[in-house]
């Protein structure tokens, strides 16, 4: 089997790779390829990043980094909202997620930039296990979107923030 870890802005996708991309999700949440499309076309900017995880030319994993902004001491910043981490059925409980994970981390720190994502409280020592912290409810907010789940960040470096606004839209 050959492994293959590519990272691209969406500009430099192919119709073709978006359309694998959108079946590879649309296993796991299951609304259709038109609506995968639509949530693409919708969701997803020409500068967002997305790393793919080939098998043999299979799509396997993937992982959007949005490009997105955040307010701390109203100062705008910004960030790399990490959305949509997914293996495909058939080949997860085989460690690829963890090549998917460093992947992701080392693309977060060539961009220089902090990662924030939101996940459930079963899901933060998954995270945890990749050098992401967790952040204390009191310590963020997200202005743009409501959830009752947990907040994690990565690659905060000597930032000194106490409070965090993020924006996951906009």
């Amino acid at each position: 089997m050959i492994y293959q870890l590519i990272s691209k802005e969406t500009s430099k996708l192919t119709k073709k790779e978006i359309l694998k991309i959108c079946y590879l999700k649309n296993i796991h949440w299951k609304y259709g390829i038109k609506n995968q499309l639509d949530w693409f076309k919708n969701n997803i900017r020409n500068s967002d990043i997305h790393n793919l995880l080939f098998i043999d030319k299979k799509l396997i994993g993937y992982t959007a980094l949005k490009k997105r902004v955040f307010y701390s001491k109203q100062k705008k910043k910004n960030y790399l909202l990490f959305d949509t981490l997914i293996i495909h059925k058939k080949f997860r409980k085989k460690k690829l997620s963890d090549l998917l994970m460093y992947f992701n981390n080392e693309i977060i720190r060539r961009n220089n930039r902090l990662a924030f994502l939101i996940c459930k409280s079963s899901q933060v020592n998954y995270y945890l296990k990749y050098n992401w912290k967790k952040l204390h409810n009191k310590t963020f907010k997200v202005y743009d979107h409501k959830f009752e789940k947990k907040g994690m960040i990565f690659n905060l470096r000597k930032l000194k923030y106490k409070f965090f606004t993020f924006l996951i839209n906009k």
